[in-house]
């Protein structure tokens, strides 16, 4: 890091101190001890523009403070079977590390329904994955390998994407905006895996649309992306859609599925919430409305590249009925 970017931080920490007492609290839970990390994630997110970098903060914790963040690992979604139908339509999970300590999140972008229950659960539910990997995981690993570990590595699998898609952009932008606002630069780099013509076809006209600073993130692997992920993880913490040639997410055993709730990420977070609920001196609760949190505003990329999604989808169902069916064309990246 260099002399401009540590001035940059210190400037920013001095603004930082200011802010009222509440902010200030809910920034410990941000930060985690790891306060020029932290402030050095904000400012990337705004080109190192430190009065840009302090508003985004701001709004940040703001956001948390009305929307009582720090209490979010403390609401169980429940019943236990429809945190099961949430697992089961937002595919998300945890397999493992990469061999320098960072954490392994698989998402399932092709097969995610999000169809088996309120947009609220579903939000609540990443928010939950956000907060217990950064008050909880990142900590726990940062403290084992002997320095800060604040990112985390993403593989999305994009088996069975399709024209669908279209009906879940909504929601896709929704937990979008709230990361990049709320969570931003957490994520070192994007793995896209087992990717259709549809996802090509689309990145094709998205790939423009983003910063260099995004686009740098973004690697598009071959197949399953088997080898080029054993180069930066073992083979225990590959995702089970990378763990054979051919495979995709709707094609593995459930002793080895990271998305499944029997999964011991999944087991470890829900008996953590569950365990912070029942602290509050409370049975757990046989029924609970959905942790309502409020949606901020997408900022005006994430607009342009949900427009042009929709729209290229379009372009691609206008064809599709004229032609090949689209998830049969092999992928032109």
């Amino acid at each position: 890091m260099g002399i401009v970017s540590e001035e940059a931080i210190d400037e920013f920490q001095e603004l930082v101190d200011q802010v009222e007492e509440p902010l200030k609290k809910t920034f410990e839970s941000v930060h985690q001890g790891y306060l020029r990390e932290t402030l050095s994630r904000f400012l990337k997110a705004r080109d190192w523009n430190v009065c840009k970098a302090h508003t985004m903060l701001v709004e940040c914790l703001r956001w948390r403070v009305d929307n009582e963040i720090d209490s979010i690992l403390s609401k169980p979604i429940v019943p236990t079977e429809l945190y099961r139908d949430v697992r089961d339509s937002q595919l998300i999970g945890m397999p493992g590390y990469t061999k320098e300590g960072l954490p392994v999140f698989a998402i399932g972008v092709g097969l995610s329904t999000f169809d088996k229950a309120s947009v609220h659960y579903y939000v609540q539910s990443h928010i939950q994955i956000n907060e217990y990997r950064d008050r909880v995981l990142l900590p726990s690993v940062s403290k084992k390998n002997g320095r800060p570990i604040t990112t985390c590595v993403k593989v999305l699998d994009m088996t069975g994407l399709k024209l669908s898609a279209l009906s879940q952009i909504k929601l896709v932008t929704i937990i979008s905006t709230i990361d990049d606002l709320n969570y931003p630069e957490k994520t070192n780099t994007y793995y896209v895996v087992n990717a259709p013509y549809i996802f090509s076809a689309c990145w094709k006209v998205v790939k423009p649309l983003l910063q260099e600073r995004t686009r740098q993130k973004v690697h598009v692997l071959s197949g399953c992306g088997k080898d080029e992920l054993l180069k930066i993880m073992d083979f225990t913490s590959l995702p089970h859609f990378c763990r054979r040639g051919s495979s995709g997410s709707s094609h593995h055993t459930q002793s080895a599925d990271c998305f499944s709730i029997d999964h011991p990420f999944h087991q470890q977070l829900y008996n953590y919430v569950k365990h912070h609920y029942e602290t509050q001196g409370q049975a757990e609760p046989a029924k609970q409305g959905s942790f309502h949190v409020g949606f901020p505003d997408p900022e005006a990329e994430r607009v342009e590249i949900a427009k042009t999604i929709e729209t290229e989808l379009h372009k691609i169902e206008i064809c599709n009925g004229l032609g090949k069916p689209v998830d049969d064309r092999k992928p032109s990246l």
